[in-house]
């Protein structure tokens, strides 16, 4: 019985370091999913900025060609001044050109405003840019580590997987599947020792005589509480 406690004990240090490797690569895994959504975060706000002074600049472009056009017809009406013999007419082309340059005016404002939010814009995506190189930068070195640690889990689980098997075929099949259902349904802890009367397992106390048993017992003895395979704690 004792050589089938310690396979047992071996058995569940296995599994127990397979929990915690499968816990640290769901970790890794975690981490790695987090700087990914950072940097497309980062990047997503990049293109948005690049998208909104694409518009400005094109919005800028249709104010210069508004611009040139009113100049031009400033410069033409101008040209027709010496030409003209009425004094109605006269008056009615000086007008032409007043309102012409009224609107150039009105257009240079505009440019200008256009200019300052071109400026902001172009300064802001700078920072942004300045940012993502810097989280890009960051996230490489780290997303390397973490790619390193993954390989290592998972070499560390695949082996621990193969000494988890070999384990199990050496214990007889229905001890084997009492194992196993115990470790699904005790969250991992199959086997427990017991002590002073005592299941360490789950913290109840033991009938006496049972636990007087496991003395004496050549069989494997079950808490009666948590159901867990005992056997003595070893003062």
């Amino acid at each position: 019985m004792q050589a089938e406690v310690e396979l047992l004990r071996e058995l569940q240090d296995v599994d127990q370091s397979l929990n915690v490797g499968r816990r640290d690569r769901q970790k890794l895994e975690g981490e790695l999913a987090e700087i990914a959504a950072e940097v497309e975060r980062v990047q997503v706000m990049v293109a948005s900025l690049a998208t909104d002074l694409e518009t400005l600049q094109g919005q800028k472009k249709v104010l210069n060609q508004a611009l040139a056009q009113e100049q031009d017809n400033v410069q033409k009406a101008e040209g027709r001044l010496p030409a003209i013999k009425t004094q109605k007419e006269y008056v009615a082309v000086l007008k032409e050109i007043d309102t012409a340059k009224k609107v150039n005016k009105d257009l240079l404002d505009k440019i200008a405003a256009k200019d300052g939010e071109i400026e902001a814009l172009s300064r802001e995506k700078g920072e942004k840019d300045a940012s993502f190189e810097a989280v890009s930068a960051r996230v490489g070195v780290r997303r390397s580590e973490i790619e390193s640690g993954l390989s290592a889990c998972d070499k560390q689980l695949a082996t621990a997987s193969e000494q988890r098997e070999t384990l199990l075929g050496r214990l007889p099949a229905p001890l084997r599947k009492r194992y196993v259902m115990l470790v699904e349904r005790r969250g991992g802890t199959a086997i427990v020792p017991a002590r002073k009367g005592t299941c360490l397992g789950c913290n109840m106390q033991l009938p006496p005589q049972l636990f007087n048993t496991l003395f004496t017992s050549q069989e494997l003895l079950s808490c009666p509480h948590c159901n867990r395979l005992l056997y003595l704690h070893q003062e």
